[in-house]
């Protein structure tokens, strides 16, 4: 009998072990000190990734899915136990983890929110022990998907409403897990509909699809393709044209004189192309078939067609979205700002040179002008009284909020993200740089205990 394969696909049961083994160590050093105290740490950005002018916060529901259902099986902590660097550890940490649920509280910025570097999106505050355990699993899941959306939104604001956008990335991404995630990311960031099944299922994603070439392939003659598939999907034919020759194949297509969706087109001059496809479509009567571009598309290819007015209906587009491929990472991190001593909150920062941190439990206050974005102050949390703070709580004691599990389902977070990429000033929704980067005020109290603690 050969021996059993391991699929190591993550499955809950595994989350607690989804993380670096420092967070687990560091957790039995906490509890071997005694008494473990409450303590806050804040996920923010450093900077902006190349590229881009600004963030969309995305996955927080994920988060709070995953922070809810962490726990330590036997098997787990067997395996701990197995490890030379815990010899030395009591069993009362064991212990601790074989009933370990996450109790703490948890504040964040709505998913959808637009935001800028240095400005805390997550806020967790619970025992030193919890709060620190989980910090690798909630990076991994927040940086990804605000990666994915931050990109997705560049596309949406590229394409101007004049095309519908398709997800197509899920071959491309990093993984299974990661191609539910872009499929999440990319339709709360504005994208029509994903070719990801699960996706569907799970989260109601309208799911699109048309063909491969191999299907066409498959045939001797590329017309029988093009009619067995119609013959099975007559309401939801769309066909793939550029196997062999692209205008021929539109050709082909008006010629079975079939109602037919429209057509898609993957490769070559895709200009050239869509504007020949669109005169044979015409020309035959079939003035409401789409023309479906795709083929490695980013949002400057698709700012570049719409432009010159090219008559793409739709776009698919992958690689270049599940790869994030011009910022492939998002440099969140998550760091300690205050720990409870005496009832009171004693604020913490870390003053390394280039990774310097602002001490302190903070907010941020957003301000609008006519509907725009004017402009971002962090402040500590003392100074945001009367202020309308983006930071809200969203789960206190390990539970979430019944009024706050609306404000982050898919639907609430699409709205809301479209309604954040409208108040974007338009230096910011250019897909260039701009020369004048928007970044949040730091509050003159908040910058004064940051110098007296540097």
């Amino acid at each position: 009998m050969s021996e059993h394969l391991q699929a190591l696909t993550l499955c809950e049961g595994d989350l607690s072990f989804a993380t670096d083994l420092y967070q687990l160590t560091m957790a039995a050093a906490y509890h071997a000190g005694g008494t473990v105290p409450r303590a806050t740490f804040e996920l923010f950005v450093r900077r902006l990734p190349e590229h881009r002018n600004f963030l969309v916060f995305a996955g927080l529901e994920q988060a709070l899915a995953a922070l809810e259902d962490l726990r330590f099986s036997p098997e787990q902590l067997g395996y701990l136990r197995s490890l030379p660097v815990f010899a030395a550890v009591p069993d009362s940490f064991f212990e601790l983890l074989a009933g370990f649920r996450f109790r703490g509280d948890v504040d964040a910025v709505a998913e959808g929110t637009v935001f800028f570097p240095t400005e805390p999106v997550l806020r967790v505050t619970g025992s030193l022990i919890e709060a620190q355990l989980v910090e690798t699993l909630l990076l991994a899941i927040l940086n990804f998907q605000t990666a994915i959306a931050s990109k997705a939104a560049r596309m949406v604001l590229a394409a101007e409403g004049e095309a519908t956008l398709a997800e197509f990335g899920s071959r491309r991404a990093h993984g299974p897990q990661a191609g539910a995630w872009v499929a999440r990311a990319a339709y709360l960031a504005g994208f029509d509909s994903t070719s990801n099944v699960l996706a569907g299922q799970r989260l109601g994603v309208p799911v699109v699809g048309t063909m491969a070439h191999s299907f066409v392939q498959s045939f001797v003659d590329e017309c029988d393709a093009f009619r067995h598939y119609h013959d099975l999907f007559p309401n939801n034919t769309i066909y793939l044209v550029d196997t062999y020759d692209t205008l021929e194949g539109v050709r082909k297509a008006v010629a079975l004189g079939l109602p037919f969706q429209g057509v898609r087109i993957d490769s070559g001059d895709l200009a050239e192309l869509a504007v020949g496809a669109r005169e044979i479509l015409d020309g035959a009567g079939f003035t409401n078939a789409l023309i479906f571009g795709s083929g490695d598309l980013d949002e400057w290819r698709v700012e570049e067609l719409r432009r010159r007015g090219v008559p793409f209906d739709a776009y698919g587009i992958g690689t270049q979205l599940a790869a994030c491929a011009d910022a492939p990472h998002l440099g969140g991190v998550y760091k300690l700002v205050a720990v409870e001593e005496s009832g009171s909150w004693r604020p913490s920062a870390k003053a390394s040179t280039g990774k310097a941190t602002y001490p302190g439990r903070k907010q941020v206050l957003r301000r609008l002008e006519d509907g725009r974005l004017a402009e971002d102050t962090i402040v500590l949390e003392a100074d945001a009284a009367g202020g309308e703070g983006l930071l809200r709580p969203v789960m206190i004691g390990g539970d979430v909020l019944d009024t706050a599990r609306g404000s982050f389902t898919l639907e609430a977070a699409r709205k809301h993200c479209r309604e954040e990429l409208a108040a974007l000033p338009d230096a910011l929704r250019r897909l260039p740089v701009t020369d004048l980067p928007f970044s949040a005020k730091i509050h003159p109290r908040l910058e004064a205990l940051r110098r007296r603690r540097g």
